[in-house]
């Protein structure tokens, strides 16, 4: 299956992405670590089957020092070592927040989140959760396209 662009989003609504790119700023600049949302937007983006910001963000981490194989095992969190408890609150909060829709994010999910999270930095987790999701739904949407370093032969 071939897939093409069907519109830039940027250009077809551009006060409301440099909204959004500046709520991405915020969300840069709001002192969780850098690496952490780095691979929650990884683990966001592939919930949302969204390759062009699977490639991104796996690429994103790799530059910003994280592992390839921690990078890869993302999408294994619950079954990898590799993963700091932090990290799994992280990963554990931004699947049932993504999946909001299909029973809401438990009490016990949100205790065990303030074990490793301010109320203050799991709030700023969330936006960035939402933000990401966003830009999920317009990539998904509207097909953004990865750059490609290795296609498959039809």
């Amino acid at each position: 299956m071939s897939m093409q662009p069907r519109l830039n989003f940027y250009s077809e609504a551009p006060e409301q992405m440099k909204a959004l790119m500046g709520l991405k700023k915020a969300i840069d600049e709001c002192g969780l670590e850098k690496g952490l949302i780095h691979l929650v937007n990884l683990r966001t983006s592939q919930i949302n089957g969204c390759s062009y910001c699977v490639d991104m963000h796996s690429r994103e981490a790799r530059e910003d020092g994280d592992t390839e194989q921690r990078v890869f095992l993302v999408s294994a969190w619950k079954e990898s070592p590799l993963f700091t408890e932090r990290e799994r609150a992280a990963f554990a909060w931004a699947e049932r927040v993504t999946l909001v829709a299909d029973g809401g994010v438990p009490d016990a999910l949100y205790e065990h989140a303030l074990k490793h999270f301010s109320k203050g930095e799991l709030t700023r987790l969330t936006i960035a959760i939402g933000l990401m999701n966003t830009f999920n739904r317009l990539c998904v949407s509207f097909h953004s396209i990865h750059a490609v370093r290795g296609a498959a032969s039809a």
